[in-house]
């Protein structure tokens, strides 16, 4: 959805997706002038709606919620990324593996 869908979509003005954007917290697909928003961005900007509204969080919390949200994705995407390739080795590797994370859940 372009800029004015997404502001109306969130009712939200002008100012506040710009300093959104300026702040990091939401990176649109942009081309030429245009910004386009995606489902994430929604999902984004209700987080951040939600994190400063209802819970009163103010920007600096907010900057470490996001930061931390985006970190939170890296990681499933590494974990997704180990587990296929957990699941591509021989059944003996796969054992092992699981025998030695059992073994740390000890401590």
């Amino acid at each position: 959805m372009d800029d004015h869908e997404f502001r109306l979509y969130l009712k939200i003005d002008v100012v506040q997706l710009d300093f959104w954007v300026e702040q990091g917290w939401l990176i649109p697909e942009t081309s030429g002038e245009k910004r386009q928003f995606r489902d994430a961005d929604v999902a984004r900007a209700r987080l951040i709606l939600d994190l400063m509204g209802n819970m009163g969080v103010n920007e600096a919390g907010v900057d470490v919620v996001m930061d931390l949200v985006d970190q939170l994705h890296g990681i499933r995407g590494t974990m997704s990324q180990l587990m296929t390739a957990i699941s591509r080795q021989e059944r003996d590797v796969q054992r092992r593996l699981l025998e030695c994370l059992e073994h740390l859940e000890q401590f």
